[in-house]
């Protein structure tokens, strides 16, 4: 059905006719110099469009349309008369007095669109800056779209959500290139730096066709920084109380007209042990990373070339367990319980991309990436290693049907994933391939209405052969109202070992119940996500604010279902029954005064599974959750200096705790944890444009979880789980640092 409607609109729109012209520059006759960007449309209708670098334009025609309008700042505004529809040669002339008017916007920290279809929320880096964001990890904390949560009480990683779901249902992109996934799929998040993010797009629902079949309740899309962009020599030191210490160096360097290049440092470490619980275990792992990438980026406006190419080698370590835990003696004895993970990463990432010099609405990029994830790790007796060679390929070719107004993506993408994994004994290898293509369309009237409508089909060496659609809406009702729905289908395969490595740190058997399938004996994940959001912007007191409705549904077809309800063991099998996660948030955006806004959200899930042991809510999932976050700054010098202030309250309701009835007493969790409140501040002190300073402190309200490791006075006992984690483990966390830079 969907076909048969971008078939029908596409052949009614390529009968229009079009009108060519090129529009050039009076004072420079002999050269032809084109003007870009110049303004043209029919008289007393809404059809316009813009010159492009040389000059020309395309606009649609009709009979009936007579009068063509030429407008350009700084020059006289023409109207020709058309009765032809031969291409024209326009000169337009400067005009002879021009009042200078100069305009100046700060840009926000965070945006929501009133134009884009998709429900998108963009994070600056000046949002960015607003707590320590020292991974990608960590850089949601003033975002009440993402929830942050531990997974478990040992490695201290920190895993994401969005509408109810963990993050494998997410699709997590690093310039629109697939990143996050496989066996990274823990702690991949923790590999991005925070200071090589320039921006990141919250996508909601179901996302692009062009992405992959992957998607199921949103994506994220982190756009690192340019070298030709990007400060020439940047430098951030940061060092926390818990014993974290970090540094980033960025170096950019111009190569040639077209050539610049970058190199991005990292480390971290961890070295003293923490045991504030007095449960003999380290409350926060040791750990050490080295991380470099290299950026290449080759810009060509002449032809039309644009190329980014990414090396990166990363080499992280960490290590947790019982305070006297030593590898060198300990490793895979009964002697203290201890655990290290040890991963090496090589990965490589090019876009080429190409703007056809006469046509500017029309380009095609190529997208190639490779990566090398070898994880080496044991928790206690049993070894988990994984090692995951991916490669993504993805070409996308863009263009208009008739106008601009009618816009479509088509393509072709290749993804191919060997996993070598052993589980503690036993061998679960696979490979896996598809091969997919795809066709998008975008209608967007310019005024109240516009709609994108896509489909793909993959071919799956596992999966099978399938097809993809994905519809996002978006009309305006009134000014500043906007109205959003979507509906989509994800399919994916579970890596269930990968996606749930802190259920090694215990002592539960591990259980498949296989039904055959291609992975791991089980079937693909399949579900559909549909949602409606609503934003209204207003005036309130002279001060701009805007309010948003959010309210998604994510109805699983088949789920790889993890069951921890039994505390001896852990169970993964197909669903039988209904998944389903609903999701609602309503947010306000206000600012108070100049230089002071305020962000609040509630957010509102219901997420159950149908279990073997019946019906019941997902675990360590609070169902009300309530968020706010001030910022302020004082006025600017001149000099750059100026302080900033920001503050961040997370309210977290009572969350259902698994099964754990049949432990001992000292070792049971009630059916419910209370609620908690968390606070988060940081202060920023610029000196000028080249050096700031910035102290913070993280659950600055000291809320810690009293007994997160059950048994631990016995670790290689039946009662030991660390996995049943649902708040802060360290308490208090303070910090502060320093950034120098130089343009």
């Amino acid at each position: 059905m969907l076909i048969c409607v971008l078939i029908l609109i596409s052949s009614q729109v390529s009968a229009q006719q079009t009108f060519k012209g090129m529009i050039m520059d009076k004072n420079n006759p002999k050269d032809n110099l084109g003007v870009f960007g110049a303004n043209v449309h029919w008289l007393n209708t809404k059809i316009g469009t813009t010159t492009n670098e040389k000059g020309w334009f395309e606009i649609p025609y009709k009979k009936e349309y007579k009068k063509l309008i030429v407008s350009f700042v700084g020059y006289k505004t023409d109207t020709l008369t058309i009765n032809t529809t031969k291409p024209i040669h326009h000169f337009l002339t400067e005009q002879t007095t021009l009042d200078e008017v100069s305009i100046s916007v700060k840009k926000q920290a965070t945006a929501k669109s009133f134009l884009q279809t998709e429900n998108v929320f963009t994070v600056n880096s000046e949002e960015l800056l607003k707590a320590a964001c020292c991974n990608l990890a960590e850089s949601f904390e003033t975002n009440p779209s993402i929830d942050v949560n531990f997974s478990d009480a040992l490695t201290g990683t920190r895993q994401i959500q969005m509408l109810g779901l963990n993050s494998p249902y997410l699709l997590i992109a690093q310039e629109n290139i697939p990143m996050v996934r496989g066996a990274s799929q823990v702690y991949g998040l923790t590999f991005t730096p925070g200071t090589w993010v320039e921006s990141i797009q919250i996508t909601k629902g179901a996302g692009s066709v062009v992405n992959g079949f992957e998607s199921i309740s949103g994506q994220i899309n982190a756009e690192l920084v340019k070298p030709s962009t990007d400060k020439k020599i940047f430098v951030n030191g940061y060092g926390n109380l818990n014993g974290r210490l970090e540094l980033n160096t960025h170096f950019n360097q111009k190569v040639s007209d077209k050539w610049q290049t970058g190199l991005y440092l990292h480390g971290n470490l961890r070295s003293q042990k923490f045991d504030n619980n007095n449960d003999n275990f380290i409350d926060a792992p040791l750990a050490e990373q080295i991380n470099v990438m290299n950026r290449w980026q080759y810009v060509n406006n002449e032809t039309g070339w644009v190329s980014f190419l990414n090396f990166r080698y990363l080499n992280d370590r960490k290590q947790t367990g019982e305070l006297n835990f030593n590898p060198d003696i300990d490793k895979k004895t009964t002697n203290a319980w201890g655990s290290e993970i040890k991963t090496s990463r090589f990965d490589f990432s090019g876009k080429l991309g190409y703007v056809f010099p006469e046509l500017p609405y029309q380009n095609m990029g190529l997208q190639l990436a490779y990566s090398n994830h070898d994880q080496e790790s044991y928790f206690g007796l049993r070894d988990y290693n994984i090692e995951h060679q991916s490669v993504y390929s993805n070409f996308i070719f863009n263009s208009i049907i008739g106008d601009t107004r009618h816009k479509f993506k088509t393509g072709l993408s290749f993804t191919y994933d060997d996993y070598k994994e052993l589980v503690e004994v036993r061998d679960f290898s696979r490979d896996e391939n598809s091969l997919g293509a795809f066709f998008e369309y975008a209608y967007d009237n310019t005024e109240d209405f516009s709609l994108t409508a896509g489909l793909r089909v993959d071919f799956h060496n596992l999966l099978g052969t399938f097809l993809t659609p994905r519809l996002h809406l978006r009309y305006v009702p009134w000014e500043k109202g906007v109205l959003r729905g979507s509906i989509g289908r994800g399919k994916r395969s579970a890596n269930i070992f990968a996606e749930n490595q802190q259920l090694f740190a215990s002592s539960r058997q591990i259980n498949i119940n296989s039904i055959g399938g291609n992975i791991y004996g089980l079937n693909p994940e399949i579900a559909w996500n549909y949602g409606v959001s609503f934003l209204q912007g207003f005036k309130l007191l002279g001060k701009r604010g805007d309010v948003t409705f959010d309210y998604y549904i994510t109805d699983f077809e088949n789920q790889a279902v993890v069951d921890w309800e039994n505390p001896r063991e852990i169970s993964f099998y197909n669903l039988e029954g209904k998944s389903i996660a609903n999701s609602f948030q309503v947010e306000v955006n206000y600012n108070l005064m100049k230089h002071f806004n305020l962000r609040t959200a509630y957010k509102f899930f219901d997420v159950s599974t149908d279990y073997i042991s019946g019906n019941l809510t997902k675990p360590l999932q609070a169902k009300h959750r309530f968020f706010a976050n001030i910022s302020y700054e004082t006025h600017k010098k001149t000099n750059g200096a100026q302080w900033k202030f920001d503050v961040t309250y997370n309210s977290i309701g009572k969350q259902r705790l698994p099964n754990t009835n049949i432990n001992p007493v000292q070792d049971r969790l009630p059916s419910y944890s209370n609620g908690f409140n968390l606070l988060n501040t940081q202060i920023t002190k610029v000196f000028s444009k080249k050096i700031e300073m910035y102290i913070g402190g993280e659950n600055i309200t000291n809320v810690k979880q009293r007994n997160p490791i059950l048994g631990s006075d016995n670790p290689f006992g039946a009662n030991f789980d660390s996995t049943i984690v649902y708040a802060p483990i360290f308490g208090s966390a303070y910090y502060a640092g320093f950034r120098f830079k130089i343009d």
